[in-house]
Protein backbone atom coordinates (compact mmCIF):
# COMPACT_ATOMS: atom_id res chain seq x y z
CA UNK A 1 0.00 0.00 0.00
CA UNK A 2 1.23 3.44 -1.23
CA UNK A 3 0.11 5.06 2.40
CA UNK A 4 2.39 2.86 4.13
CA UNK A 5 5.19 2.98 1.97
CA UNK A 6 5.10 6.54 2.31
CA UNK A 7 4.04 7.04 6.11
CA UNK A 8 7.36 4.90 6.84
CA UNK A 9 9.72 6.31 4.46
CA UNK A 10 8.49 10.70 5.37
CA UNK A 11 8.68 8.87 9.30
CA UNK A 12 12.64 8.41 8.53
CA UNK A 13 13.71 11.52 6.52
CA UNK A 14 11.37 14.37 7.99
CA UNK A 15 11.81 16.22 10.90
CA UNK A 16 8.52 16.33 12.22
CA UNK A 17 5.59 13.69 12.92
CA UNK A 18 3.83 12.63 9.87
CA UNK A 19 0.33 11.15 10.03
CA UNK A 20 -2.36 10.03 7.75
CA UNK A 21 -5.62 11.38 9.73
CA UNK A 22 -5.51 14.03 12.71
CA UNK A 23 -5.77 13.26 16.41
CA UNK A 24 -7.15 15.22 18.91
CA UNK A 25 -4.02 16.68 19.77
CA UNK A 26 -0.96 18.03 17.02
CA UNK A 27 2.07 19.36 17.10
CA UNK A 28 2.64 23.37 16.38
CA UNK A 29 4.64 21.43 13.13
CA UNK A 30 3.60 18.08 11.41
CA UNK A 31 2.75 16.51 7.58
CA UNK A 32 -0.70 14.80 7.02
CA UNK A 33 -1.29 12.94 4.00
CA UNK A 34 -4.14 11.03 2.17
CA UNK A 35 -4.66 9.34 -0.97
CA UNK A 36 -7.02 11.43 -3.19
CA UNK A 37 -7.24 9.11 -6.19
CA UNK A 38 -5.40 5.28 -7.46
CA UNK A 39 -6.11 3.14 -9.96
CA UNK A 40 -4.14 0.36 -12.10
CA UNK A 41 -2.69 0.57 -15.59
CA UNK A 42 -0.65 -1.71 -17.45
CA UNK A 43 -0.27 -3.77 -14.18
CA UNK A 44 1.01 -0.97 -12.41
CA UNK A 45 -0.40 0.87 -9.54
CA UNK A 46 -0.71 4.57 -9.89
CA UNK A 47 -1.82 7.15 -6.93
CA UNK A 48 -2.32 10.48 -6.15
CA UNK A 49 -1.34 11.67 -2.45
CA UNK A 50 -2.32 15.19 -0.78
CA UNK A 51 0.64 15.99 1.25
CA UNK A 52 0.16 18.81 3.73
CA UNK A 53 2.74 20.65 5.71
CA UNK A 54 1.71 23.03 8.81
CA UNK A 55 3.27 25.12 10.57
CA UNK A 56 3.22 27.94 13.17
CA UNK A 57 3.59 30.51 10.05
CA UNK A 58 3.13 30.53 6.58
CA UNK A 59 6.97 30.75 6.01
CA UNK A 60 7.35 27.93 8.34
CA UNK A 61 4.63 25.91 6.53
CA UNK A 62 6.45 26.73 3.39
CA UNK A 63 10.13 25.54 4.14
CA UNK A 64 8.43 22.03 5.02
CA UNK A 65 6.50 21.81 2.23
CA UNK A 66 9.99 21.90 0.46
CA UNK A 67 11.60 19.41 2.82
CA UNK A 68 8.48 17.41 2.12
CA UNK A 69 9.27 17.50 -1.44
CA UNK A 70 12.84 16.50 -1.72
CA UNK A 71 12.44 13.43 0.55
CA UNK A 72 9.43 12.60 -2.16
CA UNK A 73 11.59 12.62 -4.67
CA UNK A 74 13.93 10.17 -3.13
CA UNK A 75 11.08 7.68 -2.88
CA UNK A 76 11.45 6.95 -6.43
CA UNK A 77 15.08 5.26 -5.24
CA UNK A 78 12.69 2.17 -3.75
CA UNK A 79 12.44 -0.58 -5.07
CA UNK A 80 8.67 -0.49 -4.80
CA UNK A 81 8.34 2.71 -6.57
CA UNK A 82 8.88 3.28 -10.16
CA UNK A 83 7.84 6.85 -10.38
CA UNK A 84 7.34 9.37 -8.84
CA UNK A 85 5.90 13.47 -10.12
CA UNK A 86 4.72 16.63 -8.44
CA UNK A 87 1.59 17.47 -9.34
CA UNK A 88 1.16 21.01 -8.05
CA UNK A 89 1.84 22.67 -4.70
CA UNK A 90 0.49 25.80 -2.98
CA UNK A 91 -0.47 27.56 -0.53
CA UNK A 92 -3.15 25.91 1.38
CA UNK A 93 -3.92 27.81 4.75
CA UNK A 94 -6.85 26.19 6.63
CA UNK A 95 -9.13 29.00 7.24
CA UNK A 96 -11.52 26.68 9.09
CA UNK A 97 -8.97 26.16 11.80
CA UNK A 98 -7.02 29.40 11.36
CA UNK A 99 -3.62 27.00 10.69
CA UNK A 100 -0.93 27.62 8.04
CA UNK A 101 -0.05 25.24 6.03
CA UNK A 102 0.86 24.11 2.20
CA UNK A 103 -0.22 21.08 0.11
CA UNK A 104 1.99 19.23 -2.24
CA UNK A 105 0.17 16.90 -4.52
CA UNK A 106 2.29 13.73 -6.09
CA UNK A 107 1.53 11.45 -8.89
CA UNK A 108 3.13 7.44 -7.42
CA UNK A 109 3.29 4.59 -10.08
CA UNK A 110 4.53 1.72 -7.87
CA UNK A 111 3.90 -2.04 -7.50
Amino acid sequence: MIEVITLNFLTEHLSVPVYTEHQEEMPERFVIFEKTSGGKKNHLNQATLAIQSYGQSLEEAAFLNEEVKQAVEKMVELPSISKVELNSDYNFTDTETKRYRYQAVVDFIYF
